[in-house]
């Protein structure tokens, strides 16, 4: 039976791809300066939201149509952007080389905190963030997180979630064609691993198609700290954008 219901959904899938027109390309990614395949390479198409990685041959196979554009990425080296072309597509081997990044290191100072053994004086030394957070009755989400740039910010986070003309507005309405990717974005398995070990945000400008200080208008419009918009990887910043996204359409009906 549960064989039956996957043969059902694989052949669903394919017929889906088959129905839209895409296509399969098959390539192998390669260092560019020692020409070794790489493996466990990113592979993303940015136009329909399927991501895959390269195996150990650096070989991969990804659903694509003309004119697709490709975001290779990899931890150490620099993302690469390709358009894909009919060529590549009927040519099964098409190379796609990657550059180490080279890094310089800064210097670091390491500042201890002076401890004195005492617990009652050693606790007013750690550091508190004083983001608070506040829950609405009868929304999913667990709380909004007001941050700590003004005092007002517990009337900022009800004002912005019960104004209908408020500043989500301006932002959601203008972009819901690049909002309506972060369900296909949250679905994908493979590019939810990649975002989990990435801090660089590349990946959600480049499917959202916004600007890096627009994410973060986002997140600060959506009350969230700047602790949080600093510290957090990507797949956290993915998780607050569509579930701020999401409570917007809620509010706007």
């Amino acid at each position: 039976m549960r064989l039956s219901i996957f043969l059902f959904f694989f052949l669903m899938s394919i017929s889906t791809i088959a129905q839209e027109g895409y296509q399969y390309l098959n390539g192998i990614v390669e260092n560019d300066a020692t020409g070794f395949p790489m493996e466990s390479v990113h592979i993303i198409n940015l136009n329909n939201v399927i991501g895959t990685t390269s195996d150990n041959k650096g070989v991969f196979e990804i659903p694509v149509q003309v004119n697709d554009t490709l975001y290779f990425s990899y931890l150490g080296y620099k993302s690469l952007k390709v358009a894909v072309t009919q060529d590549m597509i009927r040519f099964k081997s098409s190379k796609f080389q990657l550059t180490e990044l080279a890094y310089a290191l800064e210097e670091i100072i390491l500042r201890p905190y002076l401890l004195t053994g005492y617990l009652d004086i050693d606790v007013k030394s750690v550091p508190i963030n004083q983001a608070g957070r506040y829950r609405i009755a009868g929304l999913s989400n667990a709380g909004y997180e007001a941050g700590n740039r003004k005092p007002n910010s517990i009337s900022k986070t009800f004002a912005a979630l019960f104004n209908p003309a408020d500043f989500l507005h301006n932002l959601f309405g203008k972009k819901s064609v690049q909002m309506k990717k972060l369900k296909k974005m949250r679905e994908n398995y493979e590019l939810k691993n990649l975002l989990a070990i990435k801090f660089d945000r590349e990946i959600l400008v480049e499917l959202l198609n916004l600007q890096r200080i627009d994410l973060d208008e986002i997140l600060r419009n959506c009350n969230y700290s700047d602790a949080f918009i600093k510290e957090s990887n990507d797949l956290q910043i993915l998780e607050a954008i569509s579930g701020c996204y999401e409570e917007y359409k809620i509010l706007k009906l």
